[in-house]
């Protein structure tokens, strides 16, 4: 036990927290909505979904190349929150053009706060702490994505994504030269050293994704402050299971075996004598939201064994519950035009710029592709849906 164990909760007043909450609310409408584009936390119109699906569409796009591989770096920090500097998050906000009256107050907030801990009926002397953002608070989580908005790829041939302190590093590579790519990781390593974020390698992963037939004998492992970074057959990124094979067995298996489960909870509340409303309630909320995770980045390249295995959970439920449920399949495709006209009503959006419409201006143009594989993507699925109305 040490003390980077112990984390500070804020436990403010109800008032406070209001504050906090119009005061982020402000800074929200003052952020410039170019700003870091693959930010995809604390945004309008941004989701985990949006983060999965960008990694993919580019993966998937670049493996269209010949002789080409994406190596993806999954990045760990070692307490994100606990590390932000006040006085270095003050002079961003300052260069993004925020008002001096909101710089000092956010300094202010975050400077000289003095926590305790409590353990039953010992409380510890009180110590002053001027760094981070406390853990609960409304403001962290934005006060963060805007801490870390300077972290922005240096060649055009990686992308970093980031979805709060999630931070993925996705290298296309091309011809077995990697040059671009360790320069990335080296490039984002003094990043986080200029930003007092400290790296945990050990938590750290890379993911291979390769299909070429004639592959080199063994790829060079990533190097991170002179330690290997482990490499993985999977990875499970913003709660989807993402596999080197990009097959989705895994994750379907996964939500499967958790929706069975949470269906015995369904047949004790039918035992209780709930009515069809309240059971298929209960499923909406706790087995199809599980079936349904971030279903448009995934669905689309399902084998249909997978889909069967996951419809036929839907039907056990529908016969417990009495009631008419939606199929799967339907709901993917319901998500998927929605998702697509949110993206296409909002310019600033990452991946807008796949949705242009023809010349009539009544349909969109589709997305070329040689595989089975980015066909059955999400934005490919997307336009040929928003065609089809």
């Amino acid at each position: 036990m040490c003390l980077n164990d112990w984390r500070p909760v804020a436990l403010t007043p109800i008032v406070s927290k209001c504050f906090e909450r119009l005061i982020r609310d402000y800074i929200s409408t003052l952020v410039p909505k170019t700003l870091d584009h693959h930010q995809f936390a604390y945004r309008e119109n941004r989701s985990t979904e949006d983060a999965i699906s960008t990694v993919l569409h580019n993966t998937l796009t670049h493996l269209e190349n010949e002789n080409s591989y994406v190596r993806i770096l999954f990045i760990d920090y070692s307490s994100a929150f606990n590390t932000i500097i006040p006085s270095r998050l003050v002079t961003k906000l300052s260069s993004l053009g925020f008002p001096p009256d909101l710089c000092n107050l956010i300094l202010d907030f975050l400077s000289n706060r003095r926590q305790v801990v409590r353990m039953g009926s010992i409380t510890s002397a009180p110590l002053t702490v001027s760094t981070g953002a406390p853990q609960g608070c409304v403001l962290s989580p934005l006060l963060y994505s805007l801490y870390t908005y300077d972290c922005t790829p240096l060649h055009s041939s990686n992308l970093i994504i980031k979805y709060a302190d999630d931070t993925t590093v996705v290298g296309l590579i091309r011809g077995d030269n990697e040059l671009l790519y360790r320069e990335e990781v080296e490039n984002l390593v003094q990043w986080c050293q200029d930003n007092n974020l400290s790296l945990n390698v050990a938590k750290t992963k890379e993911l291979v994704v390769d299909f070429r037939k004639r592959k080199r004998a063994e790829l060079t492992p990533l190097m991170i402050q002179g330690n290997a970074v482990e490499r993985v057959s999977s990875f499970k990124f913003l709660g989807i299971n993402i596999t080197n094979n990009l097959t989705w067995d895994l994750h379907t298996t996964g939500i499967v075996g958790k929706a069975q489960q949470r269906l015995f909870h369904l047949r004790c509340l039918r035992k209780f004598g709930m009515g069809p409303n309240v059971l298929c309630a209960f499923y909406r909320g706790t087995i199809e939201s599980v079936l349904t995770g971030a279903i448009t980045s995934w669905y689309g390249n399902c084998t249909t064994n997978s889909r069967r295995a996951i419809q036929r959970v839907v039907k056990t439920a529908q016969k417990i519950c009495g009631g008419e449920l939606v199929p799967i399949a339907d709901l993917y495709q319901e998500r998927c035009k929605k998702k697509a006209q949110r993206i296409v009503k909002d310019p600033s959006h990452p991946n807008s710029n796949l949705f242009q419409r023809l010349p009539s201006g009544k349909r969109y143009c589709s997305l070329r592709a040689k595989t089975c594989r980015l066909r059955d993507s999400f934005f490919h699925q997307a336009i040929r849906l928003l065609n089809s109305r």
